[in-house]
């Protein structure tokens, strides 16, 4: 038989229910009554199993202790859960609307310091192992970057060399030609990535009025653009270039096999002595005399007229004419045009005064004649292929 209590029942009732309508800890009031705090706590749970309310009893409510221990636990739980809603917060600025599985585990490096791995990781659904994978290889990836970046340093010097002229197949091949071996694929992505574009080809309007009732010259090329020498065959066209509230005209002579511009006239008008003035700049410019040497142009009247004619006696030229209407019959000089206008972006760009146009397209062709690649060419410049064909003629042409 146990050793009676020195409590009576009415004074445990009492301590009993003092403990639960003050709401007070049970270790106080205990305290209070001079008695052993787990007594008094063993009195409560003896109660609440008897009315069916304690744990284990089947009941719903809880006791002192447990209710402190629920605060706790729920405490820890808010304290959690306000600590995933800040990790989240800053996750959604710092994603941007990115929430790629790349883009959580470069939150994770960053943030590693202030909360553990594995609570980012949970909260972000990735899993460690991954994530740690990935860390593993920042280095590699850091040294990648570097050189993309690196490149893309490379390739906007020469885009802007270019006068932001070149196209990823260009810069391709004066990367190469730098010593620099690189995939057109990479390129073409770093350039859309960082947006560095090329001009590209826009119509333009004809400025040759054809002639019907003139007498032609025959047609000597047939659309078979290709030369096995300089000075075997040229083409020429006219072109027009806004400036100001009027126009400029550009008159061309192109060497069909070097693509080398060798002549052009600009003027404010497009009579026929434009045209003859690109010619004799031509001749000039290959020693002289080019017996010989055919020049095919579209039958715009300049081109069909006697002085012109006359011009061509001269210098030993015989004309060669395509049919009214087809560009295709002067594709190489209309392509020359296309190019220039694209370059020089005369669709937004319009120049104030007649020296300005000519300062600029004076320095644009000196570009395209020694320094822009030619796709015709294997992307050599014009002066670079001729160097390629007869070196010791040509340095004594240019000269």
């Amino acid at each position: 038989m146990g050793r009676p209590s020195k409590y009576t029942e009415e004074f445990q009732r009492d301590a009993v229910d003092l403990v639960r309508s003050s709401g007070r800890p049970i270790n106080q009031v205990a305290r209070e009554l001079g008695m052993s705090h787990e007594t008094l706590r063993n009195w409560v749970r003896k109660q609440e199993r008897q009315a069916g309310t304690g744990p284990g009893s089947g009941g719903d409510a809880l006791s002192v202790a447990d209710k402190d221990a629920e605060i706790a636990r729920l405490r820890r739980e808010v304290a959690e859960l306000r600590q995933e809603k800040e990790i989240l917060r800053k996750a959604a600025a710092y994603f941007e609307g990115d929430g790629s599985v790349i883009s959580r585990f470069r939150f994770i490096s960053t943030h590693r310091a202030t909360w553990s791995v594995k609570r980012l990781c949970r909260i972000l659904a990735v899993s460690r192992s991954g994530f740690y994978r990935w860390a593993a290889s920042e280095p590699t990836r850091q040294a990648h970057a570097a050189a993309e970046d690196a490149l893309a340093e490379q390739i906007t010097i020469i885009h802007a060399d270019s006068d932001g002229t070149y196209g990823s197949p260009r810069v391709t091949v004066e990367l190469r030609d730098r010593g620099v071996q690189v995939n057109r694929k990479r390129i073409e992505r770093i350039m859309r990535q960082r947006e560095i574009v090329g001009r590209h080809l826009r119509r333009r309007k004809r400025t040759i009025i054809p002639d019907p009732a003139a007498p032609p010259a025959p047609d000597l090329i047939g659309r078979n653009f290709t030369a096995t020498a300089p000075d075997q065959r040229w083409c020429g066209d006219i072109t027009y270039l806004r400036v100001g509230g009027g126009w400029l005209y550009l008159a061309t002579v192109i060497d069909i096999a070097t693509r080398r511009l060798i002549g052009w006239s600009i003027n404010t008008h497009m009579r026929t002595s434009l045209i003859i003035d690109a010619l004799d700049a031509a001749v000039a410019a290959r020693g002289g005399r080019v017996d010989g040497v055919i020049f095919h142009s579209d039958r715009g009247a300049q081109y069909v007229s006697s002085d012109f004619a006359d011009a061509c006696r001269r210098h030993g030229v015989h004309r060669s004419m395509g049919r009214i209407g087809s560009s295709y019959d002067n594709a190489l000089a209309e392509a020359f045009f296309a190019t220039l206008k694209r370059e020089l972006d005369v669709d937004h760009h319009h120049w104030s005064t007649e020296p300005d146009a000519r300062r600029d397209v004076f320095r644009w062709i000196a570009f395209y004649n020694h320094r822009r690649r030619h796709s015709a060419l294997g992307y050599l410049s014009p002066a670079n292929y001729e160097q390629t064909l007869t070196p010791v003629t040509l340095q004594q042409i240019a000269a």
